[in-house]
């Protein structure tokens, strides 16, 4: 089978697709890569990131039939799907935990110096450092890796902490000073998982995809984007959720804090596998009413 695979253009998205491209090419088929340029690509570096910028463009091509699968970061994925397109595999993740990463190395959260500047364009990460490390100072840092670091890098800011996945597949692990515990700075829903996305009409294509399927990471996925549909935010919201799957055992941490880092609340659940969805749904609404969510 011939495969349009539709990506963002960015080196990361590309290297993601480049991942997934492989397994098809694997199993026998042949893919052709195509760039599709999204409102996040040519938005101003200085705005901030509204919901499903990364993914609306990708999408109408699907629908529209000018490529077969898009391949998604999992976390810019809204929770309101198209209704003729479906999550057809969640084939791979990395490490879903945030990054610290700082300008001289050596550093961690708590050893930054008093006031010393953070970069981050997440109202979620904001809130989690200034909770964890009230003196620090948040700057509003936009851009892709590349950017970020670079501006790091130039001195615009001391630190940056920024989804460590994204360093790891661009080969920049080596810039992580620390990886941040899932109780300090709780993840993106879904963060470091790769969504693959088909028309739900495409049956033969869909029986190639769901062969690249892992469930395990679906399950943890789809549980934490339950807490974050539970809470009523958007991807933009402070809610955090880290979710793991080890045969029947199921455990979820999950996270809020408003983005002046007040009122944070994190929990640890544990559960058998079927209890995944309910477990995330109760610590979702819960979280909701304990946090603001502003």
């Amino acid at each position: 089978m011939r495969v349009r695979l539709g990506t963002r253009g960015s080196t990361l998205a590309m290297a993601q697709s480049e991942l997934f491209a492989g397994r098809l090419r694997a199993a026998g088929h042949d893919v052709d890569i195509v760039r599709i340029v999204t409102e996040g690509d040519v938005r101003p570096v200085d705005t901030l990131p509204g919901e499903g910028i990364f993914v609306a463009a990708i999408a109408r091509a699907l629908q529209a039939g000018e490529i077969d699968v898009a391949v998604h970061s999992a976390k810019d994925v809204p929770l309101e799907e198209e209704p003729e397109l479906v999550i057809a595999a969640y084939p791979e993740r990395a490490d879903p935990r945030d990054a610290l990463v700082t300008r001289d190395g050596g550093r961690s959260l708590t050893t930054l110096a008093a006031g010393a500047t953070v970069g981050t364009d997440s109202p979620r990460r904001a809130g989690f450092v200034r909770a964890a490390r009230s003196d620090l100072r948040i700057v509003p840092l936009h851009g892709n890796v590349d950017t970020r670091l670079r501006r790091l890098d130039e001195g615009a800011v001391d630190a940056l902490v920024i989804a460590a996945a994204g360093l790891d597949r661009l080969g920049r692990g080596d810039r992580v000073d620390q990886r941040l515990a899932p109780e300090v700075v709780t993840p993106a829903p879904a963060q470091g998982a790769l969504a693959v996305q088909a028309r739900r009409s495409d049956a033969r294509l869909l029986d190639v995809l769901a062969e690249l399927d892992d469930p395990e990471i679906r399950l943890a996925v789809e549980a934490e984007r339950a807490v974050l549909s539970a809470t009523g935010g958007t991807c933009r919201a402070p809610v955090g959720a880290m979710a793991s799957v080890d045969g029947e055992r199921f455990s979820i941490v999950v996270g809020g804090v408003n983005s002046d880092g007040t009122d944070m609340r994190v929990e640890t659940l544990h559960g058998l596998r079927p209890e995944a969805m309910p477990l995330a749904d109760s610590a979702g609404r819960r979280l909701a009413r304990v946090v603001m969510l502003r």
